[in-house]
């Protein structure tokens, strides 16, 4: 469906039909791919409380696995909606400085809208931490392993700011090196929060449906997870572009896009560990 101006060179159209099941242009899956994803990870942490109930005939399988799965998802989503609505418009367009403006402000509006997300669930805590406390029995939170977990992305922020200032002298050699680094950092992070979990959950028996700091501490290190995981997925991407040699001096503005976000995530865990961890244990 089309609407047609005589000699005018900008024709303009509505989505068409035909458009829709290939996922590029005005009409996208990506999107709808994402948000069904997202829903299922709330499904997922809803199919978990209700199976843990005494009389419930759910099995206790479903959750995790509908939760891995939604997460994957989301993921997928994330990353074709991101990639098809920006990095390859700009490699199509020639990498001009309006196509990196559009990159670097995108990513500003999408930070924007995570600091929104990341703001709702903080003040859920705060709600609940200016009532009685502690709500219950609390685990120790403070101990050695949210220090080096800590330790880590803070260093990963530096090998990764390292690796941005080596691509920007044209120091290919350093810049692919401080990317191995900052994605191996990840990756041990990722595995030192699930180590932790399975310390709460399994020896402490603190889990999510543990209350309302439960369900609070939870949801905000679980959220910032999925945030890292996402953030590991795109310096992944960029470590194998950057291995093919793509990125130069002059040709980098996906690196300081992913910048951005590593350096957001990290500075959010520096106030998880802050307000949920220490903040926690006063009064408790």
């Amino acid at each position: 469906m089309s609407t047609d101006h005589g000699g005018d060179d900008h024709e303009h159209h509505l989505p068409a039909v035909e458009d829709w099941p290939r996922g590029f242009g005005e009409a996208s899956w990506w999107p709808f791919i994402t948000a069904l994803s997202a829903g299922g990870i709330y499904l997922g942490a809803a199919l978990f409380i209700v199976a843990g109930g005494s009389d419930s005939t759910i099995d206790p399988m479903y959750a995790p696995l509908l939760t891995a799965a939604s997460v994957g998802g989301f993921l997928f989503g994330l990353y074709g909606w991101l990639y098809h609505a920006f990095v390859s418009e700009f490699w199509s367009s020639g990498g001009d400085e309006k196509s990196a403006s559009a990159l670097r402000w995108g990513m500003i509006a999408f930070l924007g809208s995570e600091m929104a997300t990341f703001g709702a669930v903080f003040t859920y805590y705060f709600f609940i931490r200016a009532g009685t406390w502690p709500p219950g029995e609390l685990p120790h939170l403070t101990g050695s392993l949210v220090i080096i977990n800590t330790a880590i992305l803070i260093a990963s922020s530096l090998t990764l700011h390292w690796a941005h200032v080596a691509i920007r002298n044209n120091d290919r050699r350093k810049f692919v090196i401080g990317l191995l680094v900052t994605v191996l950092l990840g990756v041990v992070f990722i595995g030192g929060q699930i180590y932790e979990y399975y310390e709460f959950i399994v020896h402490s028996e603190f889990t999510f449906a543990s209350g309302f700091f439960g369900s609070a501490f939870f949801g905000l290190t679980g959220l910032h997870g999925l945030h890292v995981s996402l953030g590991g997925a795109l310096l992944a991407i960029v470590t194998v572009r950057a291995l093919a040699g793509q990125y130069s001096a002059d040709r980098h503005v996906s690196v300081s896009t992913v910048s951005m976000y590593w350096h957001f995530v990290d500075v959010v865990w520096i106030f998880l560990v802050v307000i949920l961890y220490l903040g926690a244990s006063v009064g408790a």
